[in-house]
């Protein structure tokens, strides 16, 4: 049986008893942390938690956890910490990209209106701050230089590439800030609050930063080849809104006779149905999905090769059907 809405199966029972155990009481601490006495702030700080989600960064925190001290005091606060962190970004990034859904729901920006989705964002970036204020100032610090690569991600992927730069190259680096960053802090505050060795905690930091990018770009493939179900959003968003990714940026590149349609198509946002129905029967055929598959694969294989440094433990082997789990959705 899944242990979260990722679809990770855990071979273990004890394990996956533990984890379940784990994430339920996130659910419940997520629902008490976003509460404000204010009746229209706590309805906007809701409205994506009660929308759902993958919960990565928690389960990320918990298996890390696993390789020490799995129920020390810090490890849920840490947990809600980078789940917060991330339903914020989830605000802003709805205004910046002038979304209308998120995970199959209205976005924020557009039920209420950009300056509410900004302050609700705020709101739970102040709420992850004073939990985490609490954790000690190492991860405070943490916290913090995380959430500068957050922004500057955000600001990278904003202006673009500098003259010169290789766009893939500059996106590669924009998704290890934007995602991989916090996808690796959620590993090392679980190591580090279970009292994991440094070089442990080490490891499962680098681990999480190369499975997160990982599943961004897996996310990316998705868009394309994928179904709602799987990817919580309809195949063709990021066309549509004109978002740039990994197998569009490779298109864009791409040399091949008859390339020019398509490179054509992807110059712009696609608004049209019928526009971004041809672009996706282009890229389903074009040697760029290949090559995204390949990055995908290429990253999970590296966080696999992480993992064979660290004990021989139930928690390695969940980690190892992670990087699986993520390959495999983009096949």
């Amino acid at each position: 049986m899944a242990t979260s809405s990722l679809g990770l199966s855990i071979a273990s029972t004890d394990l996956e008893h533990r984890v379940r155990a784990r994430l339920a009481e996130i659910e419940k601490e997520l629902a008490l942390a976003v509460q404000s006495d204010v009746d229209f702030v706590d309805e906007a700080a809701r409205h994506l938690l009660a929308a759902g989600g993958k919960r990565f960064r928690p389960l990320l925190v918990v298996l890390a956890a696993e390789f020490g001290d799995s129920q020390g005091a810090g490890v849920v606060p840490a947990a809600l910490v980078v789940e917060l962190t991330h339903l914020a970004t989830l605000y802003h990034d709805d205004v910046m990209d002038q979304a209308d859904l998120r995970r199959g729901a209205q976005s924020a920006n557009a039920r209420w209106d950009n300056c509410v989705a900004i302050l609700t964002g705020d709101f739970l970036f102040a709420r992850a701050s004073a939990i985490v204020a609490d954790l000690g100032p190492d991860c405070v610090r943490i916290q913090a230089q995380t959430f500068a690569r957050l922004v500057q991600g955000q600001i990278r992927e904003t202006v673009g590439p500098r003259e010169g730069e290789d766009p893939v190259a500059h996106y590669l680096s924009v998704v290890a800030d934007k995602t991989g960053s916090l996808i690796a802090t959620s590993a090392r505050f679980g190591a580090r609050l279970a009292g994991v060795p440094p070089e442990t905690e080490e490891t499962l930091t680098d681990f999480g930063e190369q499975i997160g990018t990982a599943f961004q770009l897996s996310d990316d493939v998705l868009d394309i080849t994928g179904e709602k179900a799987v990817s919580g959003k309809t195949p063709g968003t990021d066309l549509r809104e004109g978002v740039p990714t990994l197998p569009t940026l490779l298109a864009r590149q791409g040399q091949r006779e008859g390339d020019s349609r398509l490179r054509d198509l992807l110059s712009r946002p696609l608004t049209d149905d019928a526009e971004r129905a041809e672009t996706l029967q282009l890229l389903r055929s074009a040697p760029a999905l290949d090559q995204a598959r390949a990055e995908v694969q290429r990253r999970t294989d590296a966080a696999r090769a992480l993992l064979e440094t660290l004990p021989d433990i139930p928690a390695r082997q969940a980690l190892v059907e992670l990087c699986d789990l993520v390959t495999t959705r983009t096949s």
